[in-house]
This record gives structure tokens, C-alpha cells and sequence, in this order.
């Protein structure tokens, strides 16, 4: 998709290898890329082909794609301790602008809340605001619940197929993106199935989904007092636009975009209007 791309890996301290994406590796300023749950660096790549001027890196995620798992459990304070190490091997001399996408957003947010001195900027879209537990989609929250417990308690010889079925990744889809573009449907049907189901192992993805409703941005944001941008979809689904107006107001002279007509799939509906505003905050 991008020719100026280089993949790398990076060992951790715990032995571990992560691997990540650079884009534009010539460009003097740099912006790490955090993506959501059950995605990879793919899912991102719209948004920095949008980015030309910038440096982007983008690992997946420990347990995700094709990163190792994370040894001491897939907490928030295992990723955060992760993101933690991470930055300090992409930025070792310097604050790091950093950007995260839905889940991503909620461990971006409580990095910066622990390591205010590590970030120079941050930049949360579709974020996660509220707790998935409370939100309009608490129903179809619980049957995830039910869904990946599920997937923990089965034989491995059907626990993946089950995580990894097809018709539960096309609802996903259905229900999360707004655009009524034949063919940019088919790209995110497309997308979803190539990567939707690239994750460890069942237990690895379960650890992931239960920090992935049990925290969110919310509870992070009276700490946060990094420049803080968030960008939004008008009709996001996971966390209604009253809610995440907010979450802005409880980020101390933090900055909002909303974004019309775009749910939570924005990355790739609207890559476009995301690196405007990236751009403009930067």
C-alpha cells in the first residue's frame, strides 16, 4: 500500500519480539501509531499514506499480528509498561507524539497519564469514553462477553475457529461502518478478514478483551495534562458524541474534531479527515 514502508523488530527486555511498521523513514518528525483491539498495523496504514510529511511507526501489538505475546499477562499495565519501553526505543532522546485508535486510545491515554514526561502531544480517534459496560451497546457488549468466554473454555481445536468465524467478523463490520461506498465495504470486509483473527491464542485474546471494557479514557483523563487532541465519528456507535464532548471537557485544554457522517471505523472511512487534523494539532 505504501512503498516507503520498512518493517523492524524490536526485542523487549523480557525477550520478546515486536515488530513494527516505519513509513517515511527520511522525515524528520515522528508519530507512533497505536491500533484497537483484535487489529494490526494495517488497519492504520490509510491514515499514514495520509501522512506523507511525517515519520509513522506502528507496531502491532504484543499478542497481536505477528508480535510475540506480552509474558506478565495482557493488562493495561502490561501495555502501558509496554508502550513505556516501546517509546523510549522509537524516541530514547525526547517527549514522542503518539496516537491511539479505540482500544488504542485507552492505552495511549493512560500512558500519558503515567508517563507525562514521555509525550509531546496526543491524539485520541474514536475513542473508547465511556465504560463499554454503561454504553449503547451494552447489550451486544455482553454477548462479546459471552463470545470470548467461550472461546477461553473450549477445546483449542475449536477455540480458534470460533474467535476467528467469518460471519461473526462480517457483523462486526456491518455494524460499526457507516460509509455507503460499495467498494469501500468490500475493502473493510476484505481487511477484517485478512487480519481480524491474526491474535496469539485464545487466552491471550481474552486477557486483551477484558482490558479492553474494564478500562476506558475516562478514567484517565483528570490525570492527563499533555496536549491532548480528540478526533471523533459524528455517529460512533462504542461511544456516543455526548459522551465523548465529555471526555473533552474532563481533558484539561484538550481539543476536539468531530467528524461528520463516520462512525468508528473513521481509519478507514475518513483517513483523510483524520490526518487533517493530526496535521493541523501538530
Amino acid at each position: 500500500m505504501i512503498e516507503l514502508m520498512n518493517k523492524h523488530t524490536l526485542i523487549t527486555q523480557a525477550g520478546h519480539s515486536v515488530y513494527y511498521w516505519e513509513y517515511n523513514a527520511d522525515r524528520r518528525e515522528t508519530i507512533i501509531f497505536v491500533h484497537g483491539f483484535r487489529g494490526t498495523h494495517h488497519g492504520l496504514e490509510l491514515v499514514a499514506a495520509s501522512l506523507p510529511e511525517y515519520r509513522v511507526i506502528i507496531p502491532d501489538l504484543p499478542g497481536f499480528g505477528e508480535s510475540d505475546i506480552l509474558p506478565e499477562g495482557h493488562t493495561l499495565d502490561g501495555y502501558v509498561n509496554f508502550l513505556d519501553e516501546f517509546k523510549d526505543a522509537i524516541e530514547p532522546s525526547r517527549p514522542a507524539t503518539i496516537m491511539g485508535h479505540s482500544f488504542g486510545s485507552i492505552l495511549v491515554a493512560h500512558f500519558a497519564a503515567e508517563h507525562p514526561k514521555q509525550c509531546r502531544k496526543i491524539i485520541l480517534v474514536n475513542p473508547i469514553g465511556a465504560p463499554a459496560l454503561e454504553g449503547n451497546r451494552r447489550i451486544l457488549t455482553q454477548l462479546a462477553v459471552f463470545y470470548y468466554w467461550l472461546g477461553r473454555v473450549l477445546p483449542r481445536s475449536l477455540a480458534k475457529p470460533w474467535l476467528a468465524s467469518k460471519i461473526v467478523t462480517k457483523v462486526m463490520s456491518v455494524v460499526l461502518r457507516k460509509t455507503r461506498d460499495k467498494s469501500l465495504k468490500k475493502y473493510i470486509d476484505e481487511q477484517h478478514f485478512a487480519h481480524f483473527s491474526t491474535f496469539a491464542n485464545p487466552d491471550q485474546l481474552a486477557e486483551a478483551f477484558d482490558t479492553s471494557i474494564r478500562h476506558d479514557v475516562s478514567h484517565a483523563a483528570p490525570k492527563i495534562t499533555t496536549p491532548t487532541l480528540l478526533i471523533v465519528g459524528e455517529k460512533d456507535d462504542i461511544t456516543p458524541l455526548k459522551k465523548e464532548h465529555t471526555l473533552h471537557r474532563n481533558i484539561h485544554g484538550s481539543h476536539i474534531v468531530v467528524i461528520p457522517d463516520v462512525g468508528h471505523l473513521s481509519h478507514y472511512e475518513t483517513p483523510d479527515e483524520i490526518a487533517d487534523a493530526i496535521r493541523a494539532f501538530i
